[in-house]
């Protein structure tokens, strides 16, 4: 449970940062926003590696969580356009994460 929490923390954090970022363009003070975000994001995904999560299912868990809603909330927020291509995108991205933590689950079965 604590790994699923540290990795939301990392997720959130970094999706802050992103947006912060954007804004940051117009307003520079959101810019301390956006060094405490990614500080506090990598601050979490290595807390999450050191529960033992694999690296690759961790980072890779991060950045879709991280793209997906950076993309959403980027339309929500700043009124950025999002088409059907866009949400194909997002769902192979997802797709392809869940791939990848379906592929360590089984080789780790096999290793046991």
């Amino acid at each position: 449970m604590k790994k699923w929490l540290l990795l939301a923390g990392a997720v959130v954090t970094e999706v802050s940062a992103s947006l912060a970022l954007k804004a940051a363009l117009e307003h520079p003070a959101w810019y301390a926003l956006v060094l405490a975000g990614y500080t506090a994001s990598f601050v979490f995904l290595s807390g999450v590696l050191r529960t033992g999560m694999p690296l690759g299912v961790a980072y890779g868990i991060w950045g879709a969580l991280g793209v997906a809603s950076t993309a959403v909330l980027g339309a929500a927020i700043y009124g950025e356009p999002l088409s059907a291509v866009t949400f194909s995108g997002l769902a192979l991205i997802i797709g392809g994460v869940l791939l990848v933590e379906i592929g360590h689950h089984k080789a780790a079965q096999v290793e046991v």
